[in-house]
């Protein structure tokens, strides 16, 4: 069952499968050959990370992500009237430093599973996926300034701009961990640095590689930016609510590390006696000296349940659907502003729709 129905049927000529598959298969070989690149075990490590590989260094069919951003990216230089396959640094230039936050994101946050397969601090070691994501950050930004054009230096002032934005948005979401309250503002702020600034750099990075002006880059990125904010909020349902078979994690695994997620936020902003309720337990969690995620690990079932219900009540679920609608919305409206082939619009509009209505 969609997550959240989107506002607009999506265009129904569009395969989106298809499209994310064909940014797939253009990017992944120049992907593979930046990561053979680096020095080993970080090669292998990184390897591992991408699905190439199992634990055991066999080969392997592993599931590499929804590749939405080397889409978005491809898509990007056919709005400038590029073809597709300049925008293919852009697209692995993107996906090395969205792997870089991944690998750091999954030692911080203690997440021990990422589609489906221990995630690379828990197999490899913390160190290791800590080098191994500096190491994906340099090769990116070495991916676009070895194309030595202008375009390439627009182009990596924009992908440099995003991730430092990305970065100060996981500081964010670390810090809001050990606060009692945080508001719904903060939390957009705090998301819309950490997924909207990269998917907004997806965005208009093959543009600019493909010789657009700033005009309709910036028009390309404020379309990723909320469609990045439509993607966070529906993730942030699949935090709590999402089936693990689908997502590859824990069970109420927003919840089992503390995250002041949307649907959270939201209800605790919303008063009423379930937003109380909330408020209260949350409170208590946050006088605990020095808590982090494996505290939860006393904590039943149940108790997440109840937890997720109180959420919902108070209407933190269906504020985020909502607020993922809206951010859809003015995503699509940015499109009017580039001038663009009908096609590729519509593809743009199909995948913002896919982005909303979603399980995984």
């Amino acid at each position: 069952m969609p997550t959240v129905p989107p506002a607009e049927k999506a265009a129904d000529a569009v395969n989106v499968t298809a499209l994310l598959e064909r940014g797939r298969t253009l990017a992944t070989p120049v992907l593979r050959a930046a990561v053979e690149r680096l020095a080993p075990p970080m090669d292998t490590v990184a390897a591992y990370h991408f699905g190439w590989i199992d634990a055991a260094g066999n080969q392997a069919a592993g599931d590499g992500g929804k590749a939405v951003r080397p889409a978005l990216a491809v898509m990007s230089a056919e709005a400038a009237g590029a073809d597709p396959e300049v925008g293919v640094p852009g697209a692995v230039a993107v996906e090395l430093v969205h792997n870089f936050s991944l690998l750091h994101d999954d030692l911080m946050d203690g997440d021990e599973q990422r589609r489906h397969r221990d995630t690379v601090w828990k197999v490899h070691g913390p160190a290791q996926a800590i080098l191994v994501g500096d190491a994906l950050f340099a090769l990116a930004n070495e991916v676009l300034l070895e194309l030595g054009t202008v375009e390439a230096g627009r182009a990596t002032r924009r992908l440099t701009t995003a991730s430092r934005a990305l970065i100060d948005g996981q500081a964010q979401d670390i810090s809001y961990e050990h606060r009692e309250r945080v508001t719904v503002d903060e939390c957009l702020e705090m998301e819309g640095n950490k997924t909207g600034a990269l998917l907004a750099c997806a965005c208009s990075i093959g543009a600019v590689l493909g010789g657009a002006d700033d005009r309709t880059a910036d028009a390309l990125e404020r379309y990723g930016y909320h469609l990045g904010l439509a993607f966070q909020a529906v993730d942030d349902l699949l935090g709590i609510w999402g089936d693990p078979e689908s997502t590859g994690k824990q069970t109420w695994s927003d919840l089992r590390q503390r995250k002041k997620s949307l649907p959270v936020v939201a209800a605790l902003a919303a008063g009423g006696p379930a937003s109380e309720k909330l408020g209260a337990i949350l409170a208590a969690d946050a006088k605990t000296a020095d808590l982090r995620p494996a505290d939860f690990e006393d904590f039943s079932e149940e108790e997440f349940a109840s937890r997720a219900a109180l959420i919902e009540e108070a209407g933190g679920r269906t504020w985020t659907a909502d607020e993922a609608r809206r951010q859809h919305a003015i995503a699509v409206r940015a499109l009017d502003e580039v001038r663009m082939p009908t096609r590729v619009r519509e593809q743009f509009v199909a995948l913002a729709d896919f982005v909303v209505v979603r399980t995984r």
